[in-house]
């Protein structure tokens, strides 16, 4: 079977998985990690390398509170639009700073601008990642639509299993971090937990 995008699993439990890429910040990060510390809940941040070489304090907080560290490459380009060695190096070099955070290599991978093809999942598959998707790609956190337009577009395609996707880097993510929160809210009362994309993929297992 091809590799392909994960974007949702079958599981049993009431369990969902949200993601953040871009970062570490050194204001959103934070703002992030207070909403789930408040919730208990964990989540997982596909970081930028260049980033967490400009904030790797934060990086390493990250990690410290149990959030899982992801690779969202060294650059952040559109890996089809680079050589293949090339494309290998934006993940090897992202790859080393995470191993130098957690003491251990990352286990998903998230292209960004989901820029994929078969030879990108290919050669993320051959380095040990799950390519991870998301299933509110619609609610385009990253263009600031507003808060209504995050959360409809979210919880409109929320169930157990879903991997969802936001932002806490890569410019002003103040809307983001109120959808978060209200959505952490929301779900975390209708019974939810907030797990890794490790976790819920193990529970898919």
């Amino acid at each position: 079977m091809m590799a392909q995008l994960v974007e949702q699993v079958s599981v049993q439990e009431k369990v969902v998985a949200f993601t953040f890429d871009d970062g570490p910040h050194p204001v959103y990060t934070h703002q992030v990690l207070d909403i789930f510390r408040c919730a208990g809940g964990h989540a997982t941040f596909f970081m930028i390398g260049k980033e967490m070489e400009a904030y790797p304090d934060i990086a390493a907080q990250v990690h410290r509170e149990g959030h899982e560290i992801a690779n969202h490459t060294y650059t952040h380009p559109n890996l089809t639009e680079l050589k293949l060695d090339e494309a290998g190096e934006e993940l090897r070099q992202a790859e080393r700073l995470v191993q130098e955070v957690t003491g251990n290599a990352a286990r998903s991978f998230r292209p960004p601008y989901f820029g994929v093809n078969e030879d990108i999942l290919a050669l993320a598959a051959e380095r040990g990642y799950r390519t991870i998707g998301a299933v509110n790609g619609g609610a385009q956190d990253w263009d600031n639509p507003g808060v209504e337009h995050i959360l409809d577009h979210t919880r409109s395609v929320v169930k157990p299993g879903s991997v969802l996707i936001f932002h806490d880097g890569y410019g002003e993510r103040s809307q983001t971090v109120e959808a978060v929160r209200l959505l952490v809210e929301e779900l975390t009362a209708e019974g939810y937990r907030m797990v890794t994309v490790s976790e819920l993929l193990r529970m898919a297992e």
